[in-house]
């Protein structure tokens, strides 16, 4: 019997080109992933890892959930893929449907994609044929924080530039116009939540007021970007952006890809402000993480624009598996899971549990900015005896994932986005492990 390990191992150093990976990394080995129950991926030796990163946020459900496991069995014997140009299946009228519902207004429409990137894509496509439908045609260009994420393709990257992963692609990039981050950790006013008067805010109003002409639209992460190092902003800058972008006629795009579905301890970041955006892009925990899909949900009065009559105003864009049979079947599921087990009740407070615990790292010396927001945990680490905090936290992952707990950094962070369904006992073990992790670092 041949070394499972060592086989797959081979054939992935001799075939395999890992996304956000360096070559230097893999050079120690890496664990062969061969299967996943729960809050737990195991290795092809047997070892056991809580999956404290939700596999790139997106498995809030968790691994191998029995329905959707059944769903994507009992949907893949009946239809595996149907195009949506002209034509319909039931798993995408019926996601669709249940999808607007979710939103304070539900004259909306659903349109599908493939990815997160490729739901961004579609927003900003939307929002500049939007004004053209309009006769704005100068009305294309986008605001966006410094420093977002919004995905790697060319759009998404315009609108989501961080040099570090998207340097060398600058030449390619429309121009965007990038406003100050919010980010409560490095307030330049040093202004306590409490009496906070958002002075961050006066960059965003003057961007818009001084180009409102030149707008599509704003396009923003809600209450934390994710890449940028899990830096989070309070709900009041939210629903003051919602209101500027109205009063001004600006569309708002809300990112929910990362933070939707519960993330944040309602299904909605946004729904913290209490705003209604123009258009939402959702992706990722969509189907559970099971299958790729994406949609960018948006208001009915934008997409009326886009008749043919009198003039043709189509909307010439779509992807080959824009709400496959499969993956929307599974996205379906995962609605009744979350309405049926009340996920979003419980993230809410698994998150509580998880901020209690997490004020262990407060006052360790070398971390610094504890934050926390639903089941998202993060601190910083500072440099340390000639060693960067980005380099120190490499190391932490690095020695965590040999006591069993997978994280990834970004930079000099280290965060927390376990499962939604992470009982207290797991979430409990897994803070104490990182703990002591950080402490033998």
């Amino acid at each position: 019997m041949k070394n499972i390990t060592g086989y797959y191992r081979e054939l992935d150093l001799a075939s395999l080109w890992h996304p956000y990976t360096r070559h230097s990394a893999l050079r120690d080995g890496f664990p062969v992933m061969t299967r996943g129950e729960g809050v737990f991926l195991f290795d092809s030796e047997g070892n056991r890892y809580v999956d404290a990163i939700s596999s790139w946020w997106a498995c809030n459900l968790g691994h191998s959930h029995p329905r959707l496991v059944q769903a994507i069995i009992r949907q893949a014997g009946e239809l595996q893929h149907c195009i949506l140009g002209n034509l319909t299946h039931p798993c995408a009228a019926e996601l669709a449907h249940r999808l607007v519902g979710l939103f304070p207004d539900r004259h909306r429409r659903t349109l599908f994609a493939s990815d997160g990137a490729s739901a961004v894509e579609a927003a900003l496509r939307i929002a500049v044929q939007y004004r053209h439908n309009k006769g704005e045609g100068g009305r294309y260009r986008f605001a966006a924080f410094e420093d977002a994420y919004h995905g790697d393709t060319i759009g998404a990257m315009a609108v989501g530039y961080l040099p570090s992963f998207h340097g060398a692609y600058r030449p390619l990039l429309f121009p965007v116009y990038k406003v100050k981050t919010p980010d409560c950790s490095g307030c330049p006013a040093e202004a306590a939540r409490e009496t906070c008067g958002l002075q961050c805010f006066s960059s965003m109003e003057r961007t818009v007021k001084e180009h409102v002409d030149e707008l599509a639209a704003v396009i923003v992460e809600p209450l934390c970007q994710g890449a940028a190092g899990m830096r989070m902003y309070p709900a009041n800058y939210l629903r003051r952006l919602g209101e500027l972008c109205r009063e001004n006629g600006v569309l708002l795009i809300v990112d929910e890809i990362a933070m939707g579905f519960g993330r944040t301890g309602r299904m909605f970041a946004f729904e913290h402000a209490g705003i209604d955006p123009d258009i939402v892009c959702l992706g990722k925990s969509l189907s559970g993480g099971y299958l790729p899909i994406s949609a960018a949900v948006v208001k009915e009065e934008i997409f009326e624009t886009f008749t043919d009559e009198p003039e043709d105003h189509t909307f010439y864009h779509g992807h080959t598996f824009a709400g496959n049979p499969i993956a929307a079947a599974a996205a379906i599921e995962c609605l009744n899971v979350y309405g049926e087990e009340k996920i979003v009740e419980k993230a809410a407070r698994s998150g509580e549990v998880l901020a209690a615990n997490f004020e262990a790292f407060k006052g360790v010396a070398g971390v610094v900015n504890v934050r926390c927001l639903g089941m998202i945990a993060a601190f910083d680490l500072t440099e340390k005896e000639s060693t960067t905090g980005a380099d120190r936290a490499r190391g932490v992952c690095l020695r965590a994932l040999k006591k069993g707990i997978l994280v990834r950094p970004l930079g000099a962070t280290i965060y927390l986005m376990l499962p939604l369904i992470t009982d207290n006992e797991v979430v409990a073990e897994t803070v104490k492990v990182l703990l002591e992790t950080v402490a033998d670092t």
